[in-house]
């Protein structure tokens, strides 16, 4: 039998402060999430940032939690059976690189269900050492052989796909600006060799060419900025507040880096960023709904995983 295993980033078990601080401490403590050295970075991270955070992030999490639970495990779990329909031949699974479902757990049930065959994909668009490595080096720690999918910004479904997305929000309302708005990483890492930059301009220019938007009223920006170091620029909030001086007070923004809906776009962007931007005298601030299970990206991650089959 052949087996998918869809990887996102994770969710806190509860939006309680310790099971925050419980999933901060996984996610931080990942080197490949913050490079600093460990015998450096394990006394900042529990004796100031854990304490200081912890709190802060629950109530974040607490703002978006439902009924269903965690937006970003729900909307994988949708994502998921949508893409097991388009299989039914696979076991389809989804895993969390941090919390649960886990990685290892998860390749290790597949294992015993009779997969003899199996395809891990990052649900990132664009490679990057704090996202997709963090998922390579966890399939690679279980000894379980997968075929690893670890990028598809570059397929032109999912171009098609989201510039659907935007085109029909856009439609909507009299807009003066889109964003789009990628996740930030430290400056750093791309001097260091990172390729996420230049996919991010590679993702934005393909998917430009297909979108209704005027190209003087698109531009790329980079949010979640976490620490004191550079990220890569421009911010997002920084780049709102710059659009309300100039008078555009409409404002509509995608993230392609989050491909089903979490705390990034509905906390992040519906809340803080909104606030921050109505405060200052911006008047529509609207985020385009993340793919999430769009029958288009279904079918692509379906088609992309028979091919890796396929091709080898």
């Amino acid at each position: 039998m052949q087996g998918l295993l869809l990887v996102n980033l994770g969710s806190p078990a509860s939006p309680s402060t310790v099971d925050v601080k419980h999933f901060l401490r996984e996610f931080l403590s990942d080197p490949n999430v913050v490079t600093m050295p460990r015998w450096l970075w394990q006394p900042i991270l529990n004796g100031i940032v854990l304490p200081l955070r912890s709190w802060r992030s629950a109530t974040f999490y607490a703002d978006e939690w439902t009924d269903q639970g965690s937006p970003i495990i729900f909307n994988t779990q949708k994502l998921t059976m949508a893409v097991q329909k388009q299989l039914p031949d696979w076991q389809v699974n989804m895993a969390m690189t941090y919390g649960q479902p886990n990685i290892h757990e998860s390749l290790k049930k597949m294992k015993s269900n009779g997969c003899d065959r199996i395809v891990v994909m990052s649900l990132f668009p664009e490679y990057t050492l704090s996202t997709t490595q963090s998922i390579i080096d966890q399939v690679r720690a279980s000894q379980i052989k997968v075929d690893f999918i670890d990028r598809f910004y570059q397929e032109k479904v999912y171009q098609e796909a989201l510039a659907q997305k935007i085109n029909s929000a856009w439609s909507i309302k009299n807009y003066d600006q889109l964003f789009i708005s990628y996740h930030g990483i430290p400056s750093r890492e791309i001097k260091q060799g990172d390729p996420y930059l230049d996919e991010c301009k590679e993702s934005t220019q393909a998917i430009i060419k297909l979108l209704d938007v005027p190209r003087d009223r698109i531009k790329m920006v980079f949010q979640s900025k976490f620490g004191p170091l550079p990220w890569l620029k421009p911010y997002l909030k920084n780049s709102l507040l710059e659009a309300v001086q100039m008078g555009k007070r409409n404002i509509l923004i995608v993230a392609p880096s989050f491909v089903t809906d979490c705390l990034e776009t509905i906390e992040e962007d519906y809340v803080q960023n909104y606030q921050a931007f109505r405060a200052n005298g911006g008047q529509n601030l609207d985020i385009v709904e993340a793919l999430n299970d769009d029958p288009k990206f279904v079918k692509m991650i379906a088609d992309i995983a028979q091919k890796r089959v396929n091709h080898e």
